[in-house]
């Protein structure tokens, strides 16, 4: 069996089976705890959490070894890695489709939605890990009709590699969950949260998936993970893209589509078909934020920012959906409402595959031709909730001490639910909108840092080679740079107040220049703008740049068009 892997930027057959078997054996000599599970083989197609009978979570080995099984059982797969972790360990991806297909541009031929699932981000929550798994086989090994017939499926069941081999006790890793009792940590290697990687793009992983969203430009993005907050009535919680750009291109897509027309339909057949209670991610008021004055309970769901995998993924034009198994739950029923969750939103999207298409190349369509007019750059939690009825479990005062993760000392668990309307917040008012311009262009001297980072994304650049003088260029006067008081994830945030100011400019040779007449245009506008609460200049990609300014802008790299530039260019690779 040969499989395919990402290299240099271009794809390359390898061997498969023994790329995975080096793979195994390197980690057999590193980790002591692996061998238990090497020497286990998979008699079945079982996965080390139906074959402990959900008291334990799998290994990377065990994630390798399950993958081999399926292409011993004669299953009609692709396997191949996206990258490599920081330590080395190969990123395992599937894909799966009736007709088999084994290319990017043999999957666009056949017409259908190509759905990229991935599992294990943050590498305690191991629900996705785990369902992906069972999901996968299920589908492959089954001799009937089913969504592989309808759409491709992309799977990555072990996305946080690194972090899942750091085994310690749940309750140091994960306290407020529910077993197994080893499990990996939240970060990869280094230490990053890869879910909140995706703009500055500097974790191994994040720049592996990036090149296979780039070369397999998925329609459909699903992002599984375990939530450890409220107590409440759902065994799954979920969202579409909070980031309000995701919905601005002229009438439903993307955050708009997944959540008025596909997330409905999903938590009815979810309850009907499988028993699970579903809702929108949230918590209540005091486990996620505070009330709003005069406000006893609420429930709000999380950050819109690009910066959280679902949320950037649907600025690529395309549908992303964030999956939340409820942490409190026994792991077993995690596992289960997952793979329901996962199972449901393919068939859904088998059944929608017209719509999905039209949505996701409609926004290519619509960014070509210059259709978008506005893109928000800033938002706030809505301070217009809707009133909607939530379960929740309230907890009791005890004196005894908790018996069970996550419960404060002097409380419990009640064991009964009661439903109460109240304010549910689960999508984001603009603050500030931003004209689309012509493009932009961005200063030599910041060329080549912001160039690589764009490139990354799968923004299209050209490099001018010889100066023009060109009209309506505007560019960006910082009144004001506030730089957080406190590190996150190795950078001190920024926020740069300012105006735009308008006039004739030359643009140099060097330069580089961005249209936002491509597909990525939004995105791009995203990250490039100053006044993005979660753009390169959040991540201070701009401030060696200010601290030495440029002859293009005096300070911020990074200038808007209003039409092209009549100096040659030519694309950058």
């Amino acid at each position: 069996m040969m499989g395919w892997r990402i290299a240099g930027g271009g794809w390359r057959t390898v061997a498969a089976g023994s790329l995975r078997r080096a793979r195994i054996v390197r980690l057999l000599a590193a980790v002591p705890f692996l061998l238990t599970s090497a020497v286990s083989q998979l008699s079945s197609q079982t996965t080390r959490a139906e074959r402990s009978k959900y008291t334990e979570t799998s290994t990377y080995a065990d994630v390798v070894a399950f993958i081999d099984s399926l292409q011993a059982k004669g299953a009609l797969v692709v396997v191949g890695s996206i990258g490599q972790t920081t330590q080395g360990r190969d990123l395992p991806f599937v894909i799966a489709s009736r007709p088999l297909v084994h290319s990017p541009a043999e999957a666009k031929r056949l017409g259908r939605p190509i759905v990229y699932v991935q599992g294990n981000i943050h590498a305690g929550e191991v629900e996705g890990k785990e369902a992906l798994q069972a999901l996968l086989r299920d589908l492959v090994l089954s001799p009937r009709k089913n969504v592989l017939d309808s759409i491709v499926l992309i799977a990555v069941p072990i996305y946080n590699a690194d972090g899942n081999e750091v085994f310690k006790p749940q309750a140091q890793q994960r306290g407020a969950q529910n077993g197994p009792e080893m499990v990996g940590q939240r970060p990869n290697a280094k230490m990053l949260d890869l879910n909140r990687d995706y703009v500055k793009a500097e974790a191994a992983e994040t720049r592996a998936s990036l090149q296979m969203f780039n070369t397999w430009d998925p329609d459909v993005f699903v992002d599984l993970h375990t939530t450890d907050g409220s107590y409440h009535g759902y065994a799954l919680t979920y969202a579409p893209s909070l980031h309000p750009a995701a919905g601005i291109r002229g009438g439903p897509f993307g955050g708009a589509y997944a959540r008025d027309s596909m997330l409905p339909v999903l938590r009815a057949r979810v309850r009907a078909r499988h028993r699970f209670e579903t809702f929108d991610y949230g918590n209540f008021t005091g486990d996620e934020g505070p009330a709003a004055p005069g406000e006893a309970k609420a429930w709000s769901t999380y950050d819109h920012r690009a910066r959280y995998g679902v949320n950037y993924y649907a600025l690529r034009g395309r549908l992303a959906f964030l999956s939340e198994a409820y942490s409190h739950d026994p792991f077993e029923r995690r596992v289960k409402s997952t793979y329901a969750f996962v199972t449901e939103l393919l068939s859904l999207t088998a059944e929608r595959s017209r719509a999905v298409l039209a949505l996701t190349r409609g926004s290519d369509a619509a960014l070509a031709a210059g259709k978008v007019a506005d893109v928000p750059v800033r938002a706030v939690l809505t301070k217009t909730p809707s009133l909607l009825p939530v379960i929740e479990e309230p907890i009791e005062k005890s004196d005894a001490p908790p018996t069970e993760p996550g419960v404060r000392r002097g409380f419990r668990r009640s064991g009964t639910f009661v439903t109460t309307k109240m304010p549910v917040r689960d999508r984001f008012d603009v603050t500030r909108a931003a004209p689309v311009p012509w493009g932009w262009v961005i200063a030599p001297a910041a060329a080549d840092t912001i160039g690589a980072m764009l490139r990354l994304h799968g923004v299209r650049v050209v490099r001018t080679t010889a100066a023009s003088m060109v009209d309506g260029v505007q560019c960006f006067a910082a009144d004001s740079t506030v730089a957080s008081t406190r590190a996150f994830q190795g950078h001190r945030e920024t926020r740069f107040e300012g105006r735009w100011v308008l006039g004739p400019a030359e643009v140099p040779a060097g330069a580089l220049v961005v249209t936002a007449r491509q597909p990525l245009g939004v995105l791009a506008q995203l990250l490039l703008d100053p006044n993005s609460d979660d753009g390169f200049g959040t991540w201070n990609l701009y401030d060696a740049a200010i601290a030495r300014p440029a002859a293009l802008g005096g300070g911020v790299p990074v200038c808007t068009l209003t039409k092209a530039p009549a100096a040659p260019a030519r694309l950058l690779p």
